[in-house]
């Protein structure tokens, strides 16, 4: 790992970088944001060693620079966008503000996208909602990565899916999960720190259990839970694929292929606490929740018990008291790389 970095200094790196390639600094700002809260929360996988891969995907064409959704569908409460291979995070975010708005007029707000491209981490959209005030779920598909359940060939994407609500004393508890045993990412970011993946994450492309990252990321990760990991896929691809529109299983493709449209599709879904009549209560039963799940007895081994969401804040605040993001070496290089040939001071990165 190297000494760390300044987060705001890695957030301008990337703006100057998306920027170099196209990307309307606004946007860019909201990406390279994206990428670096995920280091900060600990999630090295969905952070800016993301950023390489969208860059080859700006300049082959598979993803565009400037994000410009057009409306399909508009019944008030429910709005369809057809992404038109915008930047992910552009269209995610754009679906958070457009059903925060229709939650705070009809108590419930729908927007699907089709013909997206990759988003980076869920929980960065459903918990921006959840700040706001609502309750937020998010959906999203993704190329083939899993085997259905019985079956030696991925046909499904890791699928992952977020929920996020509003906790008392200005909370928020939330959750970010691939139905895989682990999110394609943490393989790349095994392999760019040189280390071994568990036994229990992914099979060979001959289906041969696998402690080797390179052999991981071409074979077939494993489902979460065994069944119910692939069931909970699936139904994510028909949420976020068939609903909206958009591709699914093998005809979606992902982010760190360079010339591949991604034809992902997601669904936000924004509720509006008040709408259910009874606000104060909703925050006083959540409160209950929290009470009850911190007073329990700890298992043998465990100091406490964490909500939903916290793990991910307890990492933030370590990480910017410790001085920012420490990253593994193989990103930085690749980091570094792609400042020379976009001709992009590396700063911080050097």
């Amino acid at each position: 790992m190297t000494d760390r970095i300044d987060p705001q200094d890695l957030r301008t790196f990337g703006t100057r970088v998306l920027a170099a390639l196209g990307v309307p600094e606004d946007d860019g700002a909201l990406v390279a944001d994206s990428l670096v809260q995920a280091d900060l929360w600990g999630h090295q996988s969905h952070g800016l060693l993301r950023l390489p891969w969208y860059a080859a995907r700006l300049r082959s064409g598979a993803m565009r620079a400037v994000t410009d959704p057009a409306v399909l569908s508009d019944t008030g409460p429910l709005v369809l966008l057809d992404g038109r291979d915008g930047v992910g995070q552009v269209l995610a975010d754009r679906a958070r503000a457009l059903a925060t708005e229709r939650a705070r007029a009809h108590g419930v707000g729908v927007v699907g996208v089709r013909n997206s491209n990759h988003f980076g981490t869920a929980m960065y959209f459903t918990r921006r909602a959840a700040r706001d005030g609502l309750v937020a779920v998010l959906t999203t598909n993704a190329s083939p990565a899993m085997a259905p359940w019985g079956g030696r060939e991925k046909v499904l994407g890791t699928n992952p899916w977020s929920i996020a609500a509003p906790a008392p004393d200005g909370r928020v508890v939330a959750v970010d999960i691939a139905n895989t045993a682990v999110a394609r990412g943490k393989i790349y970011l095994a392999r760019n720190r040189g280390e071994q993946i568990p036994g229990n994450w992914a099979l060979t492309a001959d289906g041969a259990p696998t402690t080797d990252p390179a052999e991981g990321v071409l074979g077939v990760i494993l489902p979460m839970a065994g069944h119910k990991g692939y069931a909970i896929s699936f139904l994510v691809d028909v949420l976020s694929g068939a609903l909206t529109g958009s591709s699914v299983g093998t005809g979606v493709h992902g982010p760190y292929e360079p010339e591949a449209r991604s034809g992902c599709g997601h669904l936000f879904l924004a509720l509006d606490p008040s709408a259910f009549g009874d606000p104060a209560g909703y925050e006083e039963r959540v409160r209950q929740l929290v009470e009850e799940v911190r007073g329990v007895p700890l298992a043998q081994g465990f100091d406490e018990v964490f909500l939903p969401g916290e793990v991910e804040d307890r990492a933030e605040e370590a990480a910017l008291a410790a001085g920012g993001v420490a990253l593994a070496e193989g990103s930085l290089v690749e980091l570094r790389e792609l400042a020379a040939s976009a001709g992009v001071p590396a700063g911080p990165l050097a």
